[in-house]
């Protein structure tokens, strides 16, 4: 019995003492900075037992959450022994894990986050290899003072891109985004025309087009048309949100597309990149940057000359663009970039054709008088100033004195030219405006949620005339009566006055609810004289009457929208939005200019809304895809359409045709657009040193037109929807070489809302099927890089536009097979 209680009583004790062991607890602690080493507060601290999980994702299921104070410091108390993941989550930053293993003592861990353009600007150079995007990326959550949280949106990394980047080449740049239609008018890439969803690419007139955050655009408002694209070679990243981007950016139905330059580096006071490229159909272009930092200022600068005969005669261009910027750092919390741009081309253009004459050759031209002069200069100061890691303030100041100058005959295409006074049409642009935005990040439900309000001031101006200009074929660009012109002489002021909110609640570590709401204030206005010249077959003139007009409209209304997200894990997120949309009436729509062309004296705004609902992710390094339903409805589309009436000019005896500007219907747009990419060798394991990636990129939409008070419009298909839009593509980089190979195949749709498949004037009709095929390769060694490549391989026949004006009318052939070479060196 004693043996037994002796037993029992050592047996308590060597248990006692296991509990004492196992019982004791540790802290955990560390500090988070960022890359210069200050304290980061309010940093999201997950911690979770250890399941042999690796990679930055949050935690499904955590064991503990903590935040860090103002020194960036956290503390975790009474842990046990074991092993542990504890992992750092800031907004803007890239998350970050670490393993911990707590043994018998307490254990610290540290953090340095990085911000995601650092992870974006890695690229392979030199054969070295580092983190590849393949071109494209995602908008994070939350990047600098906007909210990109729930929507569908793409970066465009362009020092991953093989493309033949001296022309700009629209068709391969933008081949990972889908559902694009992209007008190949231009034969040296000068102007950029990209449309989605049913909405025309005319100058990218449907998108809010952006530099660095800024306007471009003629007039935002009153004359959305970007007569100025930014040189590819230019450019770090090309940035689009599609049509949520409303409530943060206002106009346009199709959304936001932004183009960001390249800074200058860091590492060093000056650094010099040039390049020359040469290609088919004379073209040259010469690209030349200046770069660096010096102290607490940093530069960045270009210049770019390009010249070309065209592939078609009366194609000449000469082009010259410049750029220069300086981010100044006065403080630790307030830096300020100023920046100037500059662009001026001449261009002559070859003018349309009928479908017949396309058909028969499409490299000819029956236009030699025809010229297009672009002076193109913007100013920009961006203020931003850091309170602290939870506030943050920028306010933008921009402006822009710019023209466009279009002269030579723009009768009907398939009228001869037979020479004479040309037609002239001269605008001048001068506006400004302010965008303002204050972000703050606070607590809320154990997590950190982002409140965004900001405000836009605009003022719009814009003079336009038009009349008749000298004879002969060179580019005179001067009216011959400016005091009464033939044509017409308008004042067209707007304004913009906006509020917008918008929110991230994280509800969770994994789900979040996005709402935001606009308030717009929008007044255009229009005042001048058109003149009314009737003429009888002879070409006397009957009537000629100087019309005056001064029309103004003001509105003011609210936007709203919501979206949501759910992230299981740092690879998938699942994200659905819905955003109200609108289009302001531009100068075109509240003025007249010419006799036959009569506006619709209750003509409307248009509205609708944009929804997505939409799946993105990836698998390692290995494959990435964005899979996306959307709709998108467009209440009281504006267009043209012809009337006839009687002429009360003749007592109503004879009938006269017009055409007549209004709403002419509803239109619903919806489909699916869809993106995939992979890298084989590392899917099957082979040398992770070689890459193969292949992408596809698919678009399948419908579009119709409904309610319609127009005859022949409802249950007509929207014009410029191709049903099929499909590109794929193989991307090959080992050491230094880099080559890229793409299909592209485009559906058949229609060119206007009347779905006439075929017209005398070439204006409407069908836009046939194509395909057309690219190739492009490049070669670093040392400071060395050498280009070249093939675009329209297979010298495809096709056109993508039927112009109605300028460069037209009719239709606008695409390039044919062209090659290019280029040689770059940096210093």
């Amino acid at each position: 019995m004693i043996k037994l209680r002796v037993l029992s009583f050592l047996l308590f004790l060597t248990i006692f003492s296991v509990n004492i062991v196992y019982a004791q607890s540790f802290t955990l602690s560390g500090t988070v900075t960022d890359k210069s080493g200050d304290p980061i507060e309010d940093v999201s601290i997950f911690l979770s037992k250890d399941s042999s999980k690796t990679g930055n994702s949050l935690p499904v299921q955590y064991q503990y959450k903590t935040f860090t104070n103002q020194q960036g410091q956290y503390i975790i108390p009474d842990l046990s022994a074991g092993k542990y993941i504890v992992i750092a989550y800031y907004p803007g930053k890239q998350t970050q894990s670490k393993t911990v293993s707590i043994t018998n003592s307490d254990t610290e861990k540290n953090f340095q986050l990085k911000g995601f353009e650092n992870e974006m600007q890695e690229v392979v150079v030199g054969g070295k290899q580092q983190q590849q995007t393949n071109g494209i990326t995602r908008l994070q959550s939350v990047e600098g003072v906007t909210i990109n949280e729930s929507k569908k949106n793409e970066v465009l990394v362009l020092d991953d891109m093989v493309v033949n980047k001296a022309t700009n080449n629209s068709r391969q740049v933008y081949s990972k985004v889908p559902g694009l239609n992209i007008w190949q008018s231009g034969d040296a890439g000068i102007q950029t025309s990209v449309g989605g969803r049913g909405l025309s690419p005319k100058r990218n007139s449907n998108f809010n087009t952006r530099q660095n955050g800024y306007d471009i655009a003629a007039d935002a408002l009153g004359y959305p048309e970007s007569y100025y694209t930014p040189p590819v070679q230019a450019l770090e990243r090309i940035e689009i949100i599609r049509g949520a981007a409303s409530l943060q950016y206002g106009t346009q139905f199709g959304g936001m597309l932004n183009f960001e330059f390249k800074d200058g580096p860091e590492d060093t006071p000056f650094e010099l990149n040039t390049n020359q490229s040469y290609g088919s159909f004379g073209l040259f272009n010469s690209f030349n940057s200046v770069g660096g930092t010096k102290g607490d200022v940093s530069y960045y600068g270009f210049y770019q000359y390009k010249t070309s005969n065209g592939w078609r005669p009366n194609s000449q261009l000469d082009q010259h663009t410049g750029y220069i910027s300086f981010d100044i750092n006065l403080t630790e919390k307030l830096t300020l970039t100023p920046e100037y741009t500059h662009m001026y081309y001449l261009a002559q253009q070859p003018g349309g054709l009928t479908d017949a004459q396309f058909y028969d050759d499409p490299s000819q031209s029956n236009r030699e008088r025809n010229w297009f002069k672009v002076n193109w200069n913007i100013f920009a100061l961006d203020a931003d100033y850091i309170f602290n890691s939870k506030t943050r303030l920028n306010s933008r100041f921009f402006g822009l004195l710019a023209g466009r100058d279009a002269l030579g005959n723009l009768q009907r295409i398939d009228r001869i030219d037979f020479g004479g006074e040309r037609n002239l049409l001269k605008d001048d642009f001068q506006n400004w405006g302010n965008e303002t935005r204050l972000i703050h990040r606070y607590n809320f439900l154990d997590g950190i949620s982002v409140f965004l309000a900001g405000t836009r001031f605009y003022n719009g101006y814009t003079h336009r005339r038009q009349g008749n200009g000298p004879d002969g074929s060179e580019p005179r660009f001067r009216y011959l009566n400016p005091a009464n012109l033939e044509g017409s002489d308008f004042d067209l002021p707007s304004q913009n006055r906006s509020v917008f909110v918008e929110n991230i609640f994280n509800i969770t570590p994994n789900f979040s609810i996005t709402p935001g709401l606009r308030f717009e204030y929008i007044k255009t206005e229009a005042e001048g004289y058109y003149r009314n010249i009737i003429r009888d077959l002879a070409g006397n003139i009957l009537v000629d009457e100087r019309i005056t007009e001064d029309r103004s409209r003001e509105r003011s209304f609210f936007l709203f929208g919501i979206g949501s997200s759910y992230r299981p894990n740092a690879s998938l997120e699942i994200y659905g939005n819905f955003s109200q949309n609108y289009r302001a009436m531009n100068f075109n729509d509240i003025r007249v200019d010419v006799g036959n062309l009569e506006v619709d004296p209750n003509i409307q705004d248009e509205s609708g809304f944009n929804a997505d609902l939409g799946i993105r992710g990836q698998i390692n390094d290995v494959f990435q895809y964005d899979v996306t339903a959307f709709h998108l409805s467009y209440k009281d589309r504006i267009g043209t359409v012809l009337r006839t009436e009687p002429n009360p000019k003749f007592n109503d005896l004879i009938d006269r045709t017009f055409r007549y500007r209004t709403n002419i219907a509803d239109a619903k747009i919806y489909g699916i657009e869809s993106f995939a990419e992979a890298d084989l060798l590392k899917l099957f394991d082979f040398d992770t040193e070689t890459r193969l990636s292949v992408f596809t990129n698919l678009a399948l939409i419908h579009a119709t037109y409904t309610d319609s008070d127009e005859p022949g419009i409802e249950g007509n298909n929207v014009e410029l929807v191709p049903p099929l839009n499909f590109k794929t593509g193989l991307t090959f980089s080992k050491n230094g070489f880099e080559a890229s190979y793409q299909f592209s195949y485009v559906a058949e749709h229609f060119s206007d809302a009347s779905n006439a498949r075929r017209t005398p004037t070439a204006i409407e009709g069908i836009i046939p099927s194509y395909k057309v095929m690219d190739l492009s390769a490049k070669y670093s060694f040392n400071r060395f890089t050498l280009g070249g490549g093939v675009n329209n391989m297979m010298n495809e026949k096709y056109f993508t536009r039927r112009a109605t004006g300028y460069p037209g009318p009719g239709i606008i052939p695409a390039k044919v097979r062209n090659f290019y070479i280029s040689l770059g060196f940096q210093l």
